[in-house]
């Protein structure tokens, strides 16, 4: 009898400036890790957050930190590397160049820009979800997701309202524009 593999699900969120979605929780209901990456906006929403699975944050620079902290961690063989302010994937600040010289990573998730990002540099992916606190702009509310199937992983976005949807597309990795 053959064991299938258990699919890791990890759900990524950023700059909730102190609201949850009402999405969220039923969205991250079933994932086995959560990552915060900055502007979180208070222990209120780590706490709603941890209710749902294991989670792993940074500050971000409206929480009374800088926001250029630097997270390692690895769930599941996945390497991550964890910052709220990166600034741009193609170039990245010294810190996390430096961080990524010292150790590799699979995927650098990062916020601020509340725009979405989804692109590998360098054998790196740079995964940004997007706000998914209060609306700002015409930019996309939403969270990311990866699923990881034994060696196989990918990373996605969900939109968190109807009119994101299109945002999410018109937005995307416009830091490497």
């Amino acid at each position: 009898m053959t064991r299938m593999a258990k699919i890791l699900r990890i759900g990524i969120i950023s700059d909730t400036h102190g609201v949850v979605h009402p999405r969220v929780p039923e969205l991250f209901a079933r994932m086995d890790h959560l990552i915060h990456a900055g502007d979180v906006g208070g222990a209120h929403v780590l706490r709603q957050l941890e209710a749902l699975a294991p989670l792993t944050y940074v500050d971000g620079n409206n929480d009374d930190a800088t926001g250029e902290d630097i997270v390692r961690f690895t769930v599941g063989g996945l390497r991550i590397l964890l910052t709220h302010i990166l600034p741009r994937p193609h170039k990245p600040a010294l810190r996390v160049l430096q961080s990524l010289g010292d150790a590799p990573a699979d995927v650098v998730i990062f916020g601020h820009s509340h725009l979405p990002h989804h692109e590998v540099v360098d054998g790196v992916t740079y995964f940004n979800p997007a706000s998914s606190g209060p609306r700002r702009f015409n930019y996309p509310v939403s969270v990311g997701m990866i699923e990881k199937n034994g060696r196989d992983w990918k990373a996605m976005h969900v939109a968190l309202d109807e009119r994101s949807v299109g945002a999410l597309e018109k937005f995307m990795n416009q830091m490497s524009r």
